[in-house]
């Protein structure tokens, strides 16, 4: 067997080899909806990879007397790396007297946080909205 691309794997017979899937993807986004409110939308995966990436772009947005939304809606797979980089934006969010939310919709990210426990940890939101209309007194704990 050789292989040609480094994306592409060589399958036995005449069948045609297939790209292998690309890990490791995660696009971010950041807007201001409000003063004082900072929403960090993640698609893709947050692995090993990806989180230094997550973790980066939320802890550059999570300041005092703000509140930090953290869009996991469109996250394909969360590992224990997107786990951790949760519990420390928490942790930092406490620190700095800032609010901490997360929006979970997908199966992909709500079963990780449920099967861990941190799913009552943080504040977790079905929409953006949702996040957004909470009251004070539901920001991190």
């Amino acid at each position: 067997m050789t292989v040609q691309e480094p994306n592409v794997v060589a399958t036995p017979g005449n069948e045609p080899a297939t790209p292998a899937p690309r890990s490791g993807q995660l696009a971010l986004t950041v807007s201001r909806p409000a003063e004082q409110v900072v929403v960090v939308g993640a698609s893709g995966e947050i692995d090993m990879l990806t989180a230094p990436e997550l973790r980066a772009a939320v802890l550059e947005h999570l300041d005092a007397n703000d509140v930090l939304v953290l869009d996991l809606s469109e996250v394909s797979f969360l590992g224990s790396a997107g786990l951790a980089v949760l519990v420390e934006a928490s942790q930092q969010g406490n620190r700095r007297g800032a609010g901490f939310r997360v929006v979970a919709v997908r199966r992909a990210v709500t079963r990780p946080l449920v099967a861990t426990g941190l799913g009552e940890v943080f504040s977790v939101f079905a929409s953006v909205e949702e996040a957004l209309a909470a009251d004070a007194s539901t920001d991190a704990r």
